[in-house]
Formats: structure tokens, C-alpha cells, sequence
């Protein structure tokens, strides 16, 4: 029986449990924060600024918010009260957070968001709004604050001097949370150098050698930081003082006797602007009638010749002192006082000038032409010396080829082998074959007049005891082939081998061989006869032993330079002959 009440009582434990569990899960499911809508939220705010912290609960039907409280987290883990609120009670302020918080509503319980009017930077933290409710319990939303402070910045500047030293010129400051960045804009050339120290601060510092044209250069610092929109311009203008340049000039330009109102004026360029200026005279004192008003010194009556000399002006600032000098010059009459006839000289030499001038350039024009014109005269006179020059060339190689591939052939080898066609052709006429049954003579034939018969080539004709019809044949025959042989000759003259050289073949059936041209003119370098018939000559009786002679020369020169043997006329071997087929084609 105990058992049963025991185990009765365990049960209705268990479905209490339940029941409560059930009515937290539903009373959980039906609360709702209308802001923040999650449960951690972040939150950034700027020092010296107001900060919302956001916490609105909305309550369910039958449900009753009791009480509001809002708590600072520590580093230790602990909660710090700031201030709460109770539906019947009011609100209440906790320790230093007194008069520096507040609820945004009038009704607290309702709206429970919370003011910071004036935040400061040790306001960073982490922040949560409790709400207290009947009967559903206790809700929370937690905030973090990040809290930022606008930059402070700052610019110092250095009086600067022309010629001092490569240093620092100016320095910008900045603090800020998060440390901001610092920038320079300028077109100066220098350097920059950025530090941060350990109390949040960050400086850059420009250094430059200075001189005087950089002052009133433009030299800004930029300060960057993310809750600015833009960088923050610290607009600057570089100070650099230089001492005075001293310069004088003259009013009128030109000074005469009797000019009135003549002045001298410097002007001294220094920074800063130079106050004192001094005018003194090299040779003495200034004239009198002169005075110094500011920077000018007037002659306050009409000049005179003695007003002529060295004029000095003395420029003063706080840097340093300027000075230049000018020369006067009093001429005796003004530039309008010269005569017509000295301003006609002086238009007449001022056109004689530029004609002269002109002259000058149009000679230089026409002096550039002709010599643009001869390089290009010369470099096509070069052009067809070269194409000649190539041309005699080849025609050079193609004789010496035509002539002889041997260098070494001697020009009196030629010589030796240039025998005369006349004494060529007559041992030929004594070489030929004798025609059987005939007697052969050597004495000519005498004409109708008396007069020796002599051939084409001038020499007397042999003649063989035949008929006087075959010699007539004969001698057309003869006159036919001399002609054929002439043709031939000419030919291998013009390829420039000479004929002697080519064998000689004695005709076996009675007939006279071919003869070669005479060579002899080829010596001495003279060109050949370009007709191609033999020259003649008129034989006299008293010539008879001349012809003896000739006979026993030509005799003589074919024993030396030729052998004869089966009927063919060959040169004795040499080493520099060069010997040909007859039909051989010369190239």
C-alpha cells in the first residue's frame, strides 16, 4: 500500500515538473523585444555626443513588466547598476552614473531606452537591459558600446631663413580614438616622418632646405580618421625670409640738359618687404635740388651736367642688406632735337642694315642650293662611275677568258707564234701537194704586159706546168678557199685567240689549205682590219730577189716554230702554246 502511494506521489511530481516547463517554453515563445531584435547588438557612438541604448519589451496579454534595469558589465565579471525602474516605485540612479543618465520614455516599463547625454570615452563597455515580468519571468538584451573622439590636431610652424640647413620646417599633431593618420599636400620638394606615442597621439614632421622661392608655397596637413567624411585640411602657407634684391630704374629713359622732373627708383624684392632705403652718390654727396622721398630720388629742378655720375641705393630688412648702382648720363639735347638730316641717316642706315642683312640670307639660300645641288651632281657622277667601272670590268674578264686562262703566257710567246699570213701563205703555196705528170715552178707568171700575175694578197702566183684551163680552174678554187680561210681568220681574231696557233692541215686532193690571216699587226697592240679582203700590192721585176729572200725567211721560221709531217703543218710544243681544234668554237 505504501508502495503505491509512493509511486503515486513520484508521479505527480513528474507531471508538475512538466506542466512548469511547458508553461516557461510557452512564455518564452510568446515574449517579444520590439528593439533590439537580437540578443547581442553593437553599438558605436562619438565622445562628447549623445548615446541611445536601445531596449523596448512588448508585453503579451496577461503579462506585466514589473521592473526595468539597466547594468554595465566590469572586466571582472561583475555587474555595475546604472539605474532601474519599477512600475510603482519610479526610477532610481546608481553611483557615478547619477545625472549623466536617463530614460528616453516617461514610462520606463514600457519603453525602456536609455541615454547617455554627454558620452565619454570610459563609457566603452558592455551593456544590458533586464525586464522583469508576471508571471512569465526575466528577459535581457546585452549592447556593446564602442566609443570614438574626433581628432584634435594641430600645426606648428618654424620661422625659416634662406640658406639654413636641410631640417624640419613644420610639424602637425593629431589625437584621436582610433588613431588618425596624418598626410602632407604640397609641391615641395621635402620629406616627411611620421610617430605615434604611447598616450594615443600620432605627429608628422616635413623637413626641407629652404629657399626664397618656396615662400608662400602651399604646405597642408591632412588628418584622416573614420568618423570623419572627408580629411580634415589644416590649410598652411610656408614662410621663408630672404634678404632685399636691390634694382634701380630711371624716369624718363633718356636724360637731357634742362629735363624736369627726372627721378631715380628702387625697388627692393626681400621677405619680409624691405622699410629702409638709403641713396648715397659714389664721387660725394647728392646734388642739391635732389631730395628722397620713400624710395625715390627726385630732382625736384631741371638737370645739369654736373647731375651726370654713379647713383647707389642701399636696400635694409630684418634678414640682411641689397645693393646696386645705376649710372646717369645728362646728354646735351633730347632725342627730338636731332636735325632731319641726322634722322634720315639714321633711317637710311637702318635700311642699308636690313638690305644687307637680306643680302646676307639670300647668298647663304643660294650657296646651300649649289652645294645641295653639287653632293647631288657628285653622288650621280659616282653612280656611273661605278656602273662603267663594272662594265669595263666584265668586258675585262670576258677577254681575258676569250684570250687565255693562263697568266703566265708571255706576250713574246704570242709574238713568236704571230708569223706573217703573207709568208704563211706562200709556204702553204710550197707545201702543197705536186699534181702528177705536172712540173712545179716557183718563178710568177708573167701578165699580158709584161708585168708579174700576182694573187689577192699581193704576192706573185705559182703556177704548175698545167693547162691553161686547169689553172684557171685552179685559181678560182684557190681564190675561193683564200677568201673562205680570210672569213675563218677574222672570226678567231675577233674572239681574240690568235689563228696561228691552230693546226694547219695540207688538202690531199690538189687543193690549197686553208691559210691564216697575217698576225702581225696584233704586236705592238694595233686592232685588226676590220675588212675582211687582203690588201694588195703592185710587185715590180726588180723585186724578184726580195722574194728569194722572203722565201728563205719563211723557210727558216717553219723549221723553228713548226714541224711537217703527213701532210699536216703542226707548231712545235711550248709551254705556254695554247693549241686548238680547227673546228673548236672559241668562247
Amino acid at each position: 500500500m505504501l508502495i503505491v502511494f509512493g509511486l503515486h506521489m513520484e508521479s505527480t511530481r513528474t507531471q508538475a515538473r512538466v506542466l512548469a516547463l511547458l508553461f516557461l517554453i510557452v512564455a518564452s515563445v510568446q515574449a517579444d523585444f520590439v528593439e533590439p531584435l537580437e540578443q547581442d547588438t553593437s553599438l558605436r557612438s562619438l565622445a562628447d555626443s549623445q548615446t541611445r541604448f536601445p531596449c523596448h519589451y512588448k508585453e503579451t496579454e496577461g503579462e506585466k513588466v514589473v521592473q526595468v534595469t539597466w547594468y554595465k558589465e566590469l572586466p571582472d565579471g561583475s555587474k555595475d547598476n546604472i539605474i532601474t525602474a519599477h512600475f510603482t516605485d519610479g526610477h532610481t540612479e546608481f553611483g557615478q552614473y547619477s545625472h549623466r543618465v536617463k530614460f528616453e520614455s516617461t514610462n520606463p516599463t514600457e519603453n525602456s531606452a536609455l541615454l547617455f547625454p554627454n558620452t565619454e570615452v570610459s563609457d566603452e563597455g558592455t551593456y544590458i537591459c533586464h525586464i522583469s515580468t508576471f508571471p512569465n519571468g526575466n528577459f535581457e538584451r546585452r549592447i556593446v558600446l564602442t566609443v570614438w573622439s574626433l581628432p584634435i590636431s594641430s600645426l606648428d610652424l618654424l620661422t625659416l631663413v634662406e640658406g639654413q640647413p636641410f631640417g624640419v620646417v613644420a610639424s602637425c599633431r593629431a589625437v584621436g580614438r582610433p588613431l588618425p593618420r596624418l598626410s602632407w599636400d604640397t609641391d615641395l620638394p621635402g620629406q616627411s616622418h611620421n610617430r605615434t606615442s604611447e598616450a594615443g597621439a600620432v605627429s608628422s614632421h616635413y623637413s626641407l632646405h629652404p629657399l626664397r622661392s618656396m615662400n608662400g608655397k602651399k604646405l597642408d596637413c591632412l588628418v584622416w580618421h573614420p568618423g570623419l567624411d572627408k580629411p580634415r585640411r589644416i590649410s598652411n602657407r610656408l614662410v621663408v625670409n630672404y634678404p632685399p634684391d636691390a634694382t634701380i630704374s630711371s624716369s624718363p629713359g633718356h636724360w637731357y640738359l634742362g629735363l624736369e622732373k627726372a627721378e631715380l627708383v628702387c625697388e627692393g624684392k626681400g621677405y619680409p618687404k624691405p622699410q629702409n632705403i638709403t641713396w648715397t652718390r659714389r664721387d660725394g654727396a647728392l646734388p642739391d635740388g635732389v631730395s628722397v622721398i620713400g624710395e625715390k630720388l627726385i630732382f625736384q629742378r631741371a638737370l645739369r651736367g654736373s647731375d651726370s655720375g654713379i647713383y647707389e641705393c642701399v636696400v635694409r630688412n630684418s634678414v640682411g642688406v641689397g645693393t646696386t648702382e645705376y649710372t646717369v648720363t645728362v646728354a646735351e639735347k633730347s632725342i627730338s632735337d636731332y636735325s632731319t638730316s641726322d634722322k634720315l641717316l639714321i633711317i637710311i642706315g637702318s635700311a642699308a642694315g636690313a638690305a644687307l642683312l637680306i643680302l646676307v640670307i639670300v647668298i647663304l639660300l643660294v650657296n646651300r642650293h649649289h652645294r645641295h645641288r653639287n653632293r647631288k651632281l657628285k653622288k650621280e657622277l659616282s653612280d656611273k662611275t661605278d656602273e662603267v667601272n663594272s662594265l669595263s670590268r666584265q668586258a675585262s674578264f670576258r677577254r681575258l677568258n676569250s684570250v687565255s686562262s693562263d697568266p703566265r703566257v708571255q706576250a713574246e710567246d704570242y709574238a713568236l707564234l704571230r708569223v706573217n699570213s703573207r709568208m704563211k701563205n706562200s709556204l702553204m703555196s710550197l707545201e702543197r701537194p705536186i699534181y702528177k705528170g705536172s712540173q712545179s715552178t716557183l718563178g710568177g707568171r708573167w701578165g699580158p704586159a709584161g708585168e708579174v700575175e700576182l694573187d689577192e694578197l699581193g704576192r706573185p702566183v705559182i703556177w704548175h706546168d698545167l693547162g691553161a684551163a686547169e689553172m684557171d680552174g685552179e685559181k678560182e678554187e684557190h681564190r675561193r678557199r683564200v677568201e673562205l680561210f680570210l672569213k675563218s681568220s677574222n672570226m678567231s681574231l675577233d674572239s681574240g685567240l690568235p689563228s696561228s696557233l691552230l693546226p694547219i692541215k695540207v688538202q690531199q686532193d690538189g687543193c690549197m689549205g686553208p691559210r691564216e690571216p697575217d698576225l702581225g699587226h696584233l704586236q705592238d697592240g694595233h686592232t685588226p682590219p676590220e675588212d675582211d679582203s687582203p690588201p694588195t700590192q703592185s710587185v715590180d721585176e726588180g723585186h724578184e730577189d726580195d722574194e728569194d729572200s722572203n722565201s728563205y725567211q719563211i723557210s727558216a721560221a717553219l723549221k723553228n716554230y713548226f714541224d711537217y709531217s703527213d701532210g699536216f703543218l703542226r707548231p712545235k710544243p711550248h709551254s705556254n702554246a695554247i693549241l686548238l681544234h680547227p673546228r673548236a668554237e672559241v668562247i
